[in-house]
């Protein structure tokens, strides 16, 4: 008999996590400490790609490589004038950010890397959403910011919290821009031979 799954987070996003939960799974999470401000990749979706296969690999090396363990590395980027916009980290910074998306359409990648230590393979691909922002007054610039939410977080926005009222339409997967695509994740499980509904957390 195939053991049943271990899925461990490598990502430190209560978002994430939140939305792995609510469809059904319950990660063990595994902080990957990966510093993300020293990756740069070609372009802004392979940058969140390289980031992505990295945590994964930090936390696959910290872990005994036990048989139906499988460890899921996210990194999610906003793609603005071709540049990659991680997180803003300052009240300045977020601010600045705020008045170049304003009124504008972005494109939010999160790249996905799902491993299994014990037999090294891997499946890897990243998912992107294109984001509408609504034209949003300095006022309202300065009251985001002001909360603290949009430094930690890729793009400097949220759609499931205070920024969601910012944001006027996405093209394509809602949950990636929380920051992890459950359709893409799902097909990559399928890539590894892994049943999406076995990862499922059944009631008590």
């Amino acid at each position: 008999m195939l053991p049943v799954p271990h899925l461990i987070l490598a990502s430190a996003s209560p978002a994430r996590l939140t939305t792995l939960r609510r469809a059904g799974l319950n990660p063990e999470v595994i902080v990957s400490d990966v510093d993300e401000t020293a990756v740069f990749g070609p372009t802004p979706a392979a940058t969140a790609e390289l980031l992505a296969t990295m945590k994964a690999e930090a936390v696959v090396g910290r872990i005994e490589p036990v048989p139906g363990t499988v460890v899921l590395g996210c990194d999610s980027l906003l793609e603005l004038d071709g540049q990659a916009l991680g997180k803003p980290e300052t009240t300045e910074a977020a601010t600045e950010r705020w008045r170049a998306m304003r009124g504008r359409t972005g494109v939010l990648h999160t790249g996905h890397c799902l491993m299994e230590p014990a037999t090294g393979r891997r499946a890897v691909a990243t998912a992107s959403t294109t984001v509408r922002f609504a034209d949003v007054t300095d006022a309202e610039i300065g009251a985001y910011v002001a909360t603290g939410e949009p430094l930690r977080v890729a793009g400097a926005f949220t759609i499931d919290g205070r920024g969601g009222a910012f944001v006027e339409g996405i093209e394509g997967d809602h949950h990636n821009v929380v920051g992890v695509s459950l359709p893409l994740l799902r097909r990559l499980c399928a890539a590894l031979g892994i049943a999406w509904t076995a990862l499922w957390e059944l009631p008590a």
